[in-house]
C-alpha cells in the first residue's frame, strides 16, 4: 500500500485547511453546508463515499466512509464545522478569513486552531487510505458536524446521534487536547483527553420585598441580597478531589501518595499551562454569568437571579451539586436554587484499550521519550453524545511538533488564530496511522 510522504500530506492539508478557512461559518448563524459540501467534493474526487445529513439544509453535517469487511471494530474521526463569531476583525494582523499563510509557514485564520485544522488533516487521512486501496476490517468514517460551538439548534451530534444511529463507532479520535508541554522536570508531555467534566446551569434566585427605587432598602432589597450570594459564589475554593481518571493524571505527573491537595500542587508547578489544564479538574467550578433584576428602572425588584455554568466532576449527581451549593450560599439569606435544564457530559473513556496504545506507541516512536498524558477536559466536547448514545471509547488528542503549545492556545476563540503548516502533515500521519491500527484489529473493544 503506497501512501503519501508527510510533506505531500501537509501541503494537501495546508490547501484545504485554507479552502475551509475560508468558508465562513460563524455560528450563530452556521452555513455549515458550505463546509460540508466542500469536503464533500474533496472527498469523494478520492474515492471516499459521501453523504450531507441536515436537519436545516443550510446546517448539514458529513458523513463520509470507508466501508470495512465486518470483522473488526469501528473508528469515526469527529471533527465540528462552525466557528465561533469575529467582532474584532480591525484587530486581526491577517484577515480572519483570508487563509493567509505567511513566510514562517504559519497559516492564519479562523478555526485555524479550532477546529477547522484537525477537521482537514482528518479529512486528508481518509482520503489518502482511498487512494491507497485500503480495505479496513471496521468501518472508518469522518463525521463532519454542525453546530458544536452552540448547540442549542440541535443540528449537529445530539441530533445526528438520534437520526441517524449508522455513525455509532467503537472507537472515536475528536478535539480535546492539543499541546505538547516541556516540563520543568525535563520530560514531555502530550495530553490525550478520555473525558469531560458534567455541565449544569443552576439558577440562584433572592428574595426581597419590591418597592420604588426611590425608597431602597439594602437590608430587603433582593439586588442587595443577590450581590452577597454572588461575592459566595465567586470565592468558592472547594479542597480538592480525585476520581480513578485524575488521580491516573496526578500517578503520572507527580506520583507519590500524599493528599490530592499537595500532589496537585507539584504536578501544576511543572508547566505554567497545568494550572489551567488540571486545578478545575479536581472541584466544581461555579461562574456566576447572567444577571436578571427589575423590569423598569425605577423598581426595586422581589427576586433577583443569576444564571451559573457549573461544570461538575465526573460522577457529581444533580443533588451532590444542589448540597454543595445550599452551604456555600448560606442561610443568612433567602434565595431559592434550580436547575433549569438537565446535566449534560461527564463521560470518561477507558484507556486500556488497543487506541490508546496505539496512540501512546505512536508518540513514543515520533517524540522519543514523550509521555502521553491521559486527562480529562474541564469543558466538554461532543464526544459524550457518542459514549453515551452508543458506549464509544473516545479520545481527543491532535499531536503538535511546530506551532507552540502558546500560540496555539492563544489563538482558540481569540484573535491572530494560527496553526503551523509541518503540524498537519504530522497530525494527518498520526490519523493515517491510528486509521491503519484500529482498521487491522479483529477484535471490538471490551463492553461492545
Amino acid at each position: 500500500m503506497r501512501l503519501p510522504s508527510q510533506a505531500d500530506l501537509r501541503d494537501e492539508a495546508a490547501g484545504l485547511l485554507r479552502e475551509l478557512i475560508r468558508t465562513d461559518t460563524q455560528n450563530p448563524p452556521g452555513g455549515e453546508t458550505a463546509a460540508a459540501s466542500l469536503l464533500a467534493r474533496y472527498l469523494e474526487r478520492n474515492g471516499v463515499a459521501c453523504e450531507l445529513v441536515a436537519r436545516d439544509p443550510d446546517r448539514a453535517n458529513l458523513i463520509a466512509r470507508l466501508p470495512g469487511a465486518g470483522t473488526g471494530p469501528s473508528l469515526a474521526l469527529v471533527a465540528h464545522t462552525d466557528v465561533v463569531p469575529i467582532d474584532d476583525e480591525e484587530e486581526w494582523l491577517h484577515p480572519p478569513f483570508a487563509g493567509h499563510l505567511d513566510d514562517s509557514g504559519f497559516i492564519w485564520g479562523r478555526g485555524a486552531a479550532d477546529m477547522k485544522n484537525e477537521l482537514a488533516t482528518r479529512a486528508v487521512a481518509l482520503a489518502a487510505l482511498a487512494r491507497a486501496g485500503f480495505r479496513p476490517n471496521g468501518d472508518l468514517t469522518l463525521i463532519a458536524e454542525a453546530d458544536e460551538e452552540d448547540g442549542s439548534a440541535e443540528v449537529g451530534m445530539r441530533w445526528l446521534v438520534r437520526a441517524r444511529p449508522d455513525v455509532a463507532a467503537d472507537y472515536v479520535l475528536n478535539e480535546g487536547s492539543a499541546e505538547r508541554l516541556e516540563l520543568a522536570d525535563g520530560r514531555v508531555a502530550v495530553p490525550i483527553t478520555v473525558g469531560e467534566k458534567a455541565a449544569t446551569a443552576a439558577v440562584v434566585t433572592a428574595l426581597g420585598a419590591s418597592g420604588p427605587s426611590t425608597l431602597p432598602r439594602a437590608e430587603t432589597s433582593a439586588v442587595s441580597r443577590l450581590a452577597r450570594l454572588i461575592l459566595r459564589l465567586a470565592e468558592h475554593d472547594p479542597e480538592p478531589r480525585a476520581i480513578p481518571a485524575t488521580a491516573a493524571t496526578l500517578d503520572a505527573l507527580a506520583g507519590g501518595d500524599e493528599p490530592v491537595a499537595g500532589r496537585l500542587r507539584r504536578a501544576v508547578a511543572l508547566h505554567p499551562m497545568l494550572a489551567e489544564l488540571l486545578e478545575p479538574l479536581f472541584r466544581t467550578t461555579i461562574a456566576p454569568t447572567r444577571l436578571h433584576g427589575s423590569s423598569a428602572l425605577n423598581v426595586v425588584p422581589a427576586r433577583a437571579s443569576v444564571d451559573c455554568d457549573c461544570r461538575t466532576i465526573p460522577g457529581t449527581t444533580l443533588e451532590e451539586l444542589r448540597a454543595e451549593l445550599t452551604v456555600l450560599l448560606g442561610d443568612d439569606d433567602p434565595y431559592e436554587l434550580s436547575f433549569p435544564e438537565p446535566q449534560v457530559g461527564g463521560s470518561i473513556s477507558p484507556i486500556t484499550t488497543p487506541l490508546f496504545e496505539a496512540c501512546r506507541r505512536w508518540i513514543a516512536d515520533h517524540d522519543p521519550g514523550a509521555l502521553l498524558l491521559p486527562v480529562v477536559c474541564n469543558g466538554f466536547t461532543d464526544s459524550h453524545y457518542l459514549r453515551e448514545a452508543f458506549g464509544s471509547v473516545a479520545y481527543g488528542i491532535w499531536p503538535i511538533r511546530h506551532t507552540p503549545t502558546e500560540v496555539l492556545h492563544a489563538g482558540v476563540h481569540a484573535r491572530d488564530e494560527r496553526v503551523h503548516v509541518d503540524d498537519l502533515g504530522y497530525a494527518a500521519r498520526f490519523h493515517i496511522d491510528m486509521c491503519l491500527a484500529v482498521g487491522g484489529l479483529r477484535s471490538s473493544p471490551p463492553g461492545r
